[in-house]
């Protein structure tokens, strides 16, 4: 079956709804006639057999004089009609009333024997006439068509109708409410997948659909950031592959012309920078899997790294207490590693420290050092790709404004939180903060 003539889900809602609203007062109605209106008809119907016979009993025995009198009375009061002759043109009645079926019943149990049934048209109204015993005689006794009154079939067959008719309107209505923020988010999820920025869904109605606009419009904003952050790279290793690129072009040129061990050096420290920005980009775009926690001592994992780490075995002070915690080593390696050869490359040659503290079930380790700081203006920037504070771009002055970028990614993979901050007496203090789990 093609798409197109499915039936859309206000469609389907509104005809289950419809559907259960019918089975439901079928239900009640079987109910309700079955139990009240049977019995009270069959009530009602041997009244009016009763009255009718006493009627029929009475005119035989009142005298001729008073019987006109009585006739017009018992018209006046109880709507029946009396003939010592039968109705002519008398047809056999029609009617499927079960109160008419329920009186004749009642009439042929106290006549004795069944009765003589009949119908007329009575300027334009049809009439019903039983036969009645009277005496030595018969006599006709009628009642218009009106006189019945309620009319069961008539009832349940209209309010069948009316309740459809308005189920169906609500059920649509309902419906309707029910999926317009469906429809929205598939117009939303349309747009997004053409590659265009969807108008964030309203997080509002029932509490599911509210849930579900909250996670879309938090999908697109992470898709929206997935894109820059692709385009900044592009652009950054464009940017910085064409200095060492430069530098490569003019160097193999002179070492064609002029062979020399220091410009063979410089083409080899072109290719180690060029080979580590494509390292840290492939690192960046590729994200990072998820690694199985293990023991990591703290203190041990510090002076690793201080030994593993050019340069900072005579600048790096550790004050850490002897710790355990349950985390990622490799993630949180590299992010130590980063933050520390930041310290190190932007302390202003001064000495660093490497700081690990617990308390109310958080490991919080800190990488301090006194050098110029970061602006408070510019601590979320710099988490960006490629952002750099100094703007020459030069690998001898900074490095490819990809580490601390790496540490956030890292961190957020992990749940960890990495925060900046000014350190009292001049300086930057990054601090990474990791939730202890209960058997850490």
């Amino acid at each position: 079956m093609r798409l197109s003539s499915r039936l859309s889900l206000t469609q389907q809602n509104a005809l289950l709804l419809v559907a259960f609203f019918l089975a439901f007062e079928l239900l009640v109605a079987s109910a309700v006639t079955y139990f009240l209106m049977l019995p009270m008809a069959r009530r009602s119907a041997d009244d009016l057999a009763g009255l009718m016979a006493l009627s029929a009993q009475t005119w035989s025995e009142l005298p001729p004089v008073t019987r006109p009198a009585f006739e017009i009375e018992l018209a006046r009061s109880h709507g029946l009609a009396l003939r010592a002759e039968p109705p002519q043109d008398a047809q056999p009645p029609s009617w499927r009333e079960p109160y008419l079926h329920f009186l004749v019943a009642s009439l042929s149990a106290r006549a004795g024997e069944p009765v003589a049934t009949s119908r007329e048209a009575i300027q334009g109204e049809p009439w019903f006439w039983v036969s009645l015993p009277a005496g030595r005689r018969h006599l006709s006794v009628g009642f218009p068509h009106s006189r019945i009154g309620p009319r069961p079939i008539h009832a349940l067959l209209a309010s069948l109708a009316g309740g459809a008719l308005l189920t169906l309107l609500a059920a649509w209505w309902l419906a309707r409410r029910a999926i317009r923020p469906l429809q929205r988010l598939q117009e939303a999820a349309t747009s997004l997948g053409r590659g265009q920025t969807p108008e964030r869904l309203p997080e509002t109605g029932p509490r599911e659909i509210a849930a579900l606009s909250r996670r879309f419009n938090e999908m697109a904003k992470q898709v929206e950031d997935l894109l820059a952050a692709r385009t900044v790279l592009l652009a950054g290793v464009s940017h910085d592959l064409r200095t060492p690129l430069a530098r490569l072009r003019l160097a193999v040129e002179m070492l064609v012309k002029k062979p020399s061990a220091e410009l063979a050096a410089q083409v080899e420290g072109d290719i180690e920078a060029m080979d580590r920005l494509i390292a840290d980009v492939l690192t960046l775009a590729r994200g990072f899997g998820h690694e199985a926690a293990q023991p990591v001592a703290v203190r041990e994992l510090l002076a690793e790294l201080v030994r593993t780490t050019p340069g900072a075995a005579e600048r790096v002070q550790i004050e850490a207490a002897d710790a355990t915690l349950a985390a990622p080593v490799g993630a949180l390696r590299r992010i130590l590693a980063n933050l520390l050869e930041n310290a190190l490359r932007y302390g202003a040659g001064q000495p660093v420290t490497l700081r690990a503290e617990l308390a109310d079930g958080v490991c919080r380790i800190g990488v301090l050092d006194r050098g110029p700081g970061i602006p408070p203006a510019e601590r979320e920037a710099v988490f960006r790709p490629f952002y750099r504070l100094e703007a020459s771009r030069s690998v001898s002055t900074g490095g490819s404004g990809l580490g601390l970028a790496i540490v956030r990614q890292l961190a957020a993979a992990h749940g960890w939180d990495v925060s900046l901050q000014s350190r009292p007496g001049g300086g930057l203090e990054v601090w990474l903060q990791i939730a202890l789990s209960p058997a850490g």
